[in-house]
């Protein structure tokens, strides 16, 4: 007869992500509510039960093993599902219309996912998304034109002041045409927006660093119109290391182009039932991701 090993207490599962994202026992078991020597006995317990090592205690604090990377990304993923489907049917009937802002770089990226989740929880709500750079969803947002905004958050500080909580963190890439060299002309061609992007910042102050010439050869508000001008092989843009349309791809030091910065993706929120609702679906969906690195500002 098979035997069927245990199944994991997703309270061993929170704690551990908490200790292997914060490097410490002791803020995971504030986080937690229970005692240092409670959290401990749980990371034991785990580790017994999966029979590998999990973390490793170094000058910085404890870290993930390889075993511990492996299910730090499974775990969070499984924590979020488990979070929403305990929220799903404990939460209120919300209704309402809620004004969602986003950069048009993230919306197609992740919002259809958040979206659609969010629909299947609370099919009487309605929500309406604004597509805008961050330099204007924030000042819309401390307006209370918008109930909810993303934006880009840890490359400049924001005008506004605002500061949200982080839902993900990952690196800025070049993005150049795969069939046109375009990243070997000098002075380099750049297609971006605005001059208020942190995007664009980002990628003229690395430039200016490595002592690269460059121009501004298109301007774009969309993220749309800048990939479509890279496609054309008149310039490189910058993004993230997400899926790419067919014809481009990600360029880096071995093309001659300098490292970015980090990008942090930052997430605000007015009170109410729905505003909240809304917002907890955006943070399981950030924690989902395979790699996120989420943590709060």
């Amino acid at each position: 007869m098979m035997t069927v090993p245990p199944g994991i207490d997703p309270d061993l599962l929170r704690s551990f992500v908490l200790v292997a994202e914060g490097g410490s026992v002791t803020r995971a078991a504030m986080r937690v509510g229970r005692t240092q020597s409670a959290v401990s006995m749980q990371m034991r317990r785990l580790e017994e039960m999966l029979g590998q090592p999990l973390l490793l205690r170094g000058p910085r604090g404890l870290s993930p093993t390889p075993h511990g990377l492996w299910l730090l990304d499974r775990a969070r993923r499984l924590l979020a599902m488990h979070d929403e489907i305990v929220a799903n049917f404990h939460a209120p009937e919300i209704t309402g219309h809620i004004r969602l802002g986003s950069p048009d770089d993230y919306a197609l990226l992740w919002l259809p996912d958040i979206l659609a989740g969010f629909a299947e929880a609370h099919p009487a709500a309605e929500v309406e998304v604004v597509c805008l750079p961050t330099t204007e969803l924030l000042p819309r947002f401390e307006k209370g034109d918008l109930d909810i905004t993303l934006f880009s958050a840890g490359i400049i500080s924001n005008s506004a002041g605002v500061h949200g909580e982080r839902v993900w963190r990952g690196q800025l890439r070049w993005v150049g045409s795969a069939a046109r060299p375009s990243h070997l002309l000098r002075p380099l061609p750049l297609v971006l927006s605005h001059g208020g992007c942190s995007w664009r910042q980002a990628a003229t102050e690395a430039l200016e660093k490595a002592n690269l010439p460059w121009r501004m050869a298109y301007t774009s508000a969309s993220q749309t119109g800048t990939h479509t001008v890279v496609l054309a092989g008149l310039g490189v843009t910058v993004g993230l290391a997400t899926p790419l349309p067919s014809g481009l791809r990600l360029l880096g030091v071995e093309d001659g182009l300098p490292e970015l910065p980090d990008l942090e993706i930052a997430l605000v929120c007015h009170g109410g039932a729905a505003n909240e609702a809304l917002a907890e679906h955006i943070r399981n969906g950030f924690r989902s991701q395979p790699g996120a690195q989420a943590r709060a500002a």
